[in-house]
């Protein structure tokens, strides 16, 4: 296995030796995250981890039904035991407590992890209509995912959330968190108008994360839509990771159509949790496209040259996209998914041809040569 250093940093953790980066690890939010990080005026409007007969979930404004926190904090349980309906006091308590999430990532064999908001909090921090509601609560957020992250920068980064009620809130908060040493890229849920596309506007905001070499990540899909929990609360299918690439593709293809990336070249997007054998066919698919109705589309280069410069992926299990992206090395950066806390899981990794999507000088590019399987054994990939 060939390992990175991380060169030392003035002021900062000793430099250590990379093998294995989560790139989308998520964590578990303590009931105190906006207690005392929220403006006095909307205190009394700040979500609440609130007790209910079935277990404890979370109150937002504007959301119909308590988001139960079980499928967001089942990593390593016994399947019997993921559920959603539990108490906050018996999740693991990595979650929400740094020193405790070290012990639990040295256990598992990560060095480091790259942390993203549990799923349905960040759907309702996205679709909060109220523009001031709204950026309290990501500040409010983001402030604690820092505290978190400060326990130790070797270990983690935070991904703090974008804001998308208004370009001026989403520059405004990248100038506010971007030069945190804590901060390895921003989340969006919708673009930062609001939109599911992207806009002319939104270059703006593209260029400032460009000039501050912070990705712009994607996990699973973009919504605006509220959380819905609904009676099968508890249901966990079979084919729960079998579409998550969908959410993907339209984005990717109309930030590529659209000529964001010949606008801002150093912009880069990570999509977690997509998986990746399906990308070789959609790079085949755009350019096909492309030729065929290329006096459509005003840009420099094959759409599939765009994806293979500006696009990450992160995947949990896909051996599929093992085969295809790393043994036959098609140039597609992905980038290890551990996807710890959440109800998949399972690890996988590698850092296709040495590209790293998540990582800076604060974190070391790692080629990892090994990956380690949902079922806990380690593979070597001889390249």
């Amino acid at each position: 296995m060939t390992t990175t250093s991380a060169p030392p940093i003035p002021g900062r953790q000793a430099a250590r030796t990379y093998h294995l980066i989560s790139a989308d690890s998520h964590v578990n939010e303590p009931p105190d995250v906006w207690t005392d990080r929220m403006p006095t005026a909307l205190r009394d409007r700040a979500p609440r981890l609130e007790h209910f007969e079935e277990g404890d979930g979370w109150v937002f404004e504007g959301v119909r039904d308590p988001l139960p926190i079980g499928l967001s904090a089942c990593a390593g349980q016994e399947p019997e035991l993921r559920r959603a309906w539990v108490r906050f006091e018996d999740i693991r308590p990595g979650g929400w407590d740094p020193a405790a999430r070290i012990e639990e990532i040295d256990r598992a064999g990560v060095d480091a992890e790259v942390l993203y908001p549990s799923p349905r909090l960040s759907m309702a921090i996205s679709s909060t209509t109220d523009p001031a509601l709204h950026m309290a609560l990501v500040q409010g957020y983001n402030d604690w995912l820092a505290e978190y992250v400060e326990h130790d920068l070797t270990r983690f980064r935070a991904l703090p959330v974008l804001p998308n009620r208004g370009h001026q809130q989403a520059l405004d908060e990248i100038d506010r968190v971007g030069s945190r040493a804590s901060t390895g890229g921003f989340l969006i849920g919708a673009f930062p108008g609001g939109t599911l596309m992207p806009q002319a506007e939104d270059d703006a905001v593209f260029a400032r994360l460009a000039e501050r070499d912070l990705p712009l990540h994607v996990h699973v899909a973009l919504s605006v839509a509220a959380p819905v929990v609904g009676a099968a609360s508890n249901s966990l299918p079979a084919g729960t990771g079998s579409h998550r690439y969908a959410g993907a593709a339209e984005p990717l293809t109309q930030m590529i159509v659209t000529g964001v990336f010949d606008r801002i070249p150093a912009l880069r997007m990570v999509f977690a949790e997509v998986d990746c054998g399906w990308v070789p066919y959609f790079k085949e698919q755009i350019d096909d496209g492309y030729l065929r109705y290329r006096f459509r589309y005003d840009i420099q280069k094959f759409p599939s040259d765009y994806v293979r410069q500006h696009a990450y992926f992160t995947y949990v299990t896909d051996g599929y996209g093992n085969a295809t992206c790393l043994l036959q090395c098609l140039r597609n950066p992905v980038a290890v998914a551990q996807d710890a806390a959440n109800e998949r899981g399972g690890l996988t990794v590698d850092d296709q041809c040495g590209a790293h999507a998540i990582h800076d000088d604060r974190f070391a590019p790692v080629r990892v040569r090994h990956y380690v399987t949902d079922t806990g054994h380690v593979q070597p990939i001889d390249r």
